[in-house]
This record gives C-alpha cells, sequence and structure tokens, in this order.
C-alpha cells in the first residue's frame, strides 16, 4: 500500500513498544540493530561470540582475525513488515580480507528502503512519490594480540534520508559516523572424555558516536542505538561429522534512560509543561555524557538497570560442514520493549558457497516487524584456508 499510512505505521513500530506507560529507550537509526544476516537471525540475533563468518562486521569484527578462509563476499536480504507492505526491506553486501596469519580488514553496506510513499495534501492532488531510506557504510580492521585473542576497530558513515518534504522545508538527509571497539576470544581444542570442546567470548561497544539530528536542533537530535555486547559460546565436537554449538548473549543500550516526569516548573501540578522541559532535559545529554549515565539513571534504581539488559540463547548443529540446524530464543523485559521471539534456522553448504536461511516467531503480545518473515544469505568463501576454527 503507497501511502503515507506504511510510515506512519513503521515509525509507531520503531519508537511505541508497548501501550503501557513503561520507560522504553528509543533512538535514531534503528535500522543498524536488525540482523542482517540469516545464521544470527536463526539463534535469536546473536553474534557476537559465535564463530567467525562472513557477517562478523555487525556482530564482532574481531573474528574475521579467526577466519577460516583468506577471502569471503556475501549478499543478505531482509524483508520487512511484510504484514502490511511488500516493498520494506534491508539489504547488505560484505567483503572481507584475512590479510595474514594475524589481521583483517572488512567492508560492508547496509541499506533499508522503506518503499515508495505518495504524499498528498487532498484527494484531488496528483501526488508525489518519495522514497525514504537509511544506510551505513562501514569498514574495519582487526588483529590478533596472541594466538587466542583478537581486537577490532570499526568505523560506520550513517545516513538517513527518512524527512518528509513541505512547503516550509527541504528534505535534506541526516548523516553522522560512529565507531565500533571489540574483542574475541577463542581457544585451542580442548579434550574431554566422550567430546572435544571449544570455548568463545566476545565483547563489543556499537555505534558510538554524535547523535543524528535533520535540522541541526540541538532538542531534535536523537541518540544513535550505541550498546554493549557480551556474548559466550562453548562448541561439543563429538567427531569429525558432528558439531553441536550453544551460545548465549546479553546486550544493553548505552542510552540514557528516559526520567519520569515530575513538577519540575514548580507550579504545584504535573502537566505538559513538565512534560516538555523533561525532554527537553533529556535531548540536551550529550552522547558522551549519555553512555556513562545509562549505567545507573533508571528512575527504580539497580532492578530498572537489570531490566534494560536483553538476553538470548540459541544453539547450531552442523553435520560434515555442510549442514546446518539452529534455533534461538530473544527475551526483553515487558517493560522495556516486551520483544520475546523464538527463531528457527537452517544453513547449507557447498564448496565455497553457504545458503542461510531463517525463520521468527513472535512470543510476545507485541507484534514483532519481522515475524513470520523468511530471511536469506548467500556467501561465498574462497582463498587460502587456515586452521583456528
Amino acid at each position: 500500500m503507497k501511502n503515507l499510512l506504511k510510515l506512519v505505521t513503521l515509525l509507531v513500530v520503531f519508537q511505541t513498544a508497548t501501550a503501557q506507560e513503561n520507560r522504553v529507550i528509543t533512538t535514531g537509526v534503528p535500522f543498524l540493530l536488525i540482523a542482517a544476516d540469516a545464521r544470527s537471525a536463526g539463534m535469536a540475533d546473536m553474534g557476537v561470540a559465535s564463530s567467525a563468518d562472513a557477517y562478523s562486521q555487525q556482530y564482532n569484527p574481531s573474528k574475521y582475525a579467526f577466519s577460516s578462509r583468506k577471502q569471503g563476499f556475501s549478499l543478505s536480504y531482509t524483508p520487512y513488515l511484510t504484514s502490511i507492505a511488500n516493498d520494506i526491506s534491508l539489504g547488505q553486501i560484505t567483503y572481507y580480507n584475512r590479510i595474514n596469519d594475524r589481521s583483517a580488514f572488512a567492508g560492508s553496506l547496509r541499506y533499508f528502503g522503506l518503499g515508495d510513499i505518495e504524499l498528498r495534501q487532498n484527494a484531488t492532488d496528483p501526488g508525489v512519490v518519495v522514497n525514504p531510506n537509511e544506510l551505513a557504510l562501514d569498514g574495519s580492521y582487526s588483529l590478533k594480540l596472541s594466538e587466542t585473542f583478537a581486537m577490532g576497530v570499526a568505523g560506520r558513515y550513517i545516513r538517513s534520508n527518512l524527512k518528509i518534504p513541505d512547503s516550509n522545508t527541504d528534505a535534506k538527509a541526516a548523516s553522522t559516523f560512529a565507531v565500533d571497539i571489540s574483542g574475541f576470544y577463542q581457544s585451542e581444542e580442548v579434550a574431554f572424555d566422550s567430546f572435544n570442546g571449544k570455548y568463545r567470548f566476545g565483547f563489543n561497544l556499537q555505534n558510538l558516536g554524535p547523535k543524528i539530528s535533520y535540522d541541526n536542533d540541538q532538542l531534535n537530535e536523537n541518540f544513535l542505538p550505541a550498546n554493549l555486547r557480551l556474548g559466550g559460546s562453548f562448541d561439543f565436537i563429538f567427531d569429525e561429522y558432528s558439531k553441536v554449538s550453544v551460545i548465549g548473549e546479553t546486550t544493553k543500550l548505552l542510552v540514557p534512560t528516559p526520567q519520569s516526569v515530575t513538577d519540575l516548573n514548580n507550579d504545584g501540578t504535573v502537566d505538559a509543561n513538565d512534560a516538555a522541559i523533561n525532554n527537553e532535559n533529556y535531548r540536551k545529554i550529550g552522547w558522551v555524557e549519555g553512555i556513562f549515565k545509562s549505567f545507573g539513571d533508571a528512575p527504580d534504581g539497580f532492578s530498572e538497570e537489570l531490566k534494560e539488559f536483553t538476553w538470548a540463547l540459541g544453539a547450531e548443529y552442523w553435520y560434515q560442514d555442510s549442514f546446518a540446524l539452529r534455533t534461538g530464543y530473544f527475551n526483553e523485559s515487558a517493560t522495556k520493549g516486551a520483544r520475546k521471539y523464538l527463531t528457527l534456522g537452517a544453513g547449507f553448504k557447498y564448496n565455497i558457497v553457504k545458503i542461510d536461511v531463517s525463520y521468527l516467531f513472535s512470543a510476545s503480545k507485541v507484534k514483532n516487524p519481522l515475524e513470520n518473515t523468511l530471511r536469506f544469505s548467500l556467501t561465498f568463501n574462497f582463498g587460502d584456508s587456515y586452521d583456528d576454527l
């Protein structure tokens, strides 16, 4: 449906997580948090501590230093809000190159298109078709500091072209930049009684950068979705044919918590003026200050801070390194967004080509924009082989 309703619905999904009066943290450019690849999507959007693959750029670029092949190229396609439109989607292309035994670099382009939206002033107006979109261009470098630990840094240019033109203003796109700082540990293979095993741990400080604004007005600036990812995984290697990986991950937005509205102008009542002052105070917080505030500013104290952590668990089974099955569960507090969902996925690998698919089932009353959606990824890995995995 090519009309303004589609954009309005999309913004409601982005900015309103529940119908309750909760302190849900919202940010600008939330498309940066959508899992672009079907492998991670099949494991509840986890990837900070899973084994290295072509899509490590989004979750933990440090993993590229442990890639099993010298080079790789990947493509992915994710339909979005399929229940109301058929032309909203997220696409991503990624390339990585393991320069030598110790280092690697990668680049990626992520594009989120909202399709065609027809704008009309009235029923007889011929209308104008606009194409809102957002994109992020990334580059990363990773370096092994030891045989088992690597760190990485990524830079990101972000461009958001969502502003709708009118008779008084133009539609200039907003832009900003961000950086990621990550680390990844992968143990040597360890022998147990009936199987071998391998540990992995990872962290990533993502999307650290200045707020984004469409009109250079401080009070209309939005925080980037800066976040901290922490995770671990363990491989059960039963034999040369079968391997099961179990993965856990937690994430926290490094964005200040909206504060409760109180009588800020001391007039004896809590009204719209107090809400406006509260919003102005929130908007004036700088992005660096906001990162530190995010760990201790929840109005209800430590118990509310804990609710701002999401968590996920998942598993991946590989047979002969050619066929994979995946599943995962994601959980978010009911007062902080209420996202809860189950995922299933599969992977097929032949020679240098790998195809991944995933599917999401919502387990919450809050509708998920990716509910009942198939996601696809295609990866080509080529060049020299390494034995890090």
